[in-house]
């Protein structure tokens, strides 16, 4: 015999155990369903292990969407403020790291644990190791066939997340029932990932493997200053993450290998002060040895600087000021933090998450075109969004 609940929600993830929770005090019986043996795996591994929870300073401009304003309204009424005093009410440690990031300052289990406790005290039946097989419209409600059985609901919430790290468990689950129920679902692609380059850089790269720097790095006309991470497989770290989102196939990357000197002015100053000093020496003064080193070999600038000519610190300056790369690629979904791109929420209510045409059947979290940047704004999204749709009877 059917089992028949208020609500069920599909993906236990952040934004999944937000919503449910949100729905199970407001009086719903709610069910929520997990094809993983365990849920929130991807709360788990954040923050390298840490949890960037939130951002305090998350606004809609800290997000990427076709629909750029669809975010404006989850984002008011649920703050980063609003999950902070959870987190506080359950005593868990938390710090913050760069300007507005709060991690845990132990171990991301601590916000997994929280959210399971909150479940299980509004009463939410959490059911894992459990396939959705097929979802069908059953009057104003659904009948959903799963591994476990049959239910049937009134409110369905999809909050199966994109296709980042399928090791995870990530599938597209979500976009197919999307597009069962005929809405459009706009083109996903890899976000918040690292770049691959071509074998020669590559190999010219490689023996920095694990050297950071601080860079701004820029793509059209959006830049981030953040640090740059040098890998075995091409280029990573904060900034390199960020402007990924941004980045298209074929697009070349500009790199400021020194956003703090103006160059122009810096290098005929070396030159008219340290005529002796070697362009190699001055970049020790500013960046990791080994990347100085690797970098003045690579574009074999005169040497000692009373060796240069006006061209040649011309040259010098723009070689540093805008170092111009074209990746390879990208990595892929296989170290993707996020899926760019998904559920078009032209079609979808701001305030309740709902499908405008089918009000009972809301998205929420990665599965919607709805993307931050890195730092704790992709949790608050999906605390916001979850809470928009668990308040909706």
């Amino acid at each position: 015999m059917a089992e028949t609940a208020d609500s069920v929600i599909i993906g236990a993830g952040a934004a999944g155990l937000m919503c449910a929770l949100t729905a199970a005090y407001a009086g719903q019986r709610v069910i929520l369903l997990e094809r993983s043996a365990k849920p929130g795996r991807k709360i788990l591994m954040s923050g390298g292990g840490r949890c960037n929870f939130t951002n305090l300073n998350s606004s809609p401009a800290n997000f990427l969407s076709d629909n750029p304003r669809f975010c404006i309204s989850a984002l008011k009424r649920y703050t980063p403020w609003d999950f902070l005093d959870l987190v506080e009410r359950h005593g868990i440690g938390h710090e913050e790291k760069a300007a507005g990031q709060l991690f845990c300052q132990d171990s991301s289990k601590a916000i997994l644990d929280m959210l399971l406790t909150e479940c299980e005290w509004a009463g939410v039946d959490l059911r894992c190791k459990t396939e959705v097989n097929a979802v069908s419209q059953q009057g104003q409600g659904f009948a959903i066939n799963t591994s476990g059985g049959t239910l049937h609901c009134g409110k369905l919430v999809v909050a199966s997340g994109g296709l980042s790290i399928p090791t995870m468990g990530a599938t597209g689950f979500g976009y197919e029932l999307a597009r069962q129920f005929g809405l459009e679902v706009l083109p996903t692609r890899a976000g918040l990932v690292p770049f691959t380059l071509d074998v020669q850089l590559k190999e010219q790269l490689a023996p920095l493997s694990g050297v950071s720097c601080p860079v701004t790095v820029s793509c059209g006309d959006t830049a981030f200053r953040e640090p740059m991470l040098i890998t075995h497989r091409g280029l990573s770290g904060p900034g390199m993450l960020q402007i990924s989102s941004y980045w298209q196939p074929g697009q070349a990357l500009a790199i400021n290998l020194l956003p703090d000197e103006p160059l122009q002015d810096t290098l005929p100053r070396q030159r008219k002060q340290q005529p002796a000093r070697t362009p190699l020496q001055f970049l020790e003064q500013h960046l990791p040895k080994r990347f100085a080193k690797a970098f003045t070999e690579m574009h074999q600038w005169p040497s000692p600087f009373q060796a240069c000519s006006n061209q040649d610190l011309a040259t010098m300056a723009e070689d540093l000021g805008q170092w111009t790369l074209k990746p390879a690629g990208t990595e892929g979904y296989r170290t993707a933090e996020v899926t760019l791109g998904g559920v078009d929420t032209r079609q979808i209510s701001s305030q309740t998450m709902a499908a405008r045409d089918i009000p009972n059947l809301h998205f929420i979290g990665e599965v919607l075109d709805v993307t931050g940047h890195l730092g704790g704004h992709n949790f608050q999204w999906a605390w916001a969004s979850g809470v928009a749709a668990g308040q909706t009877d």
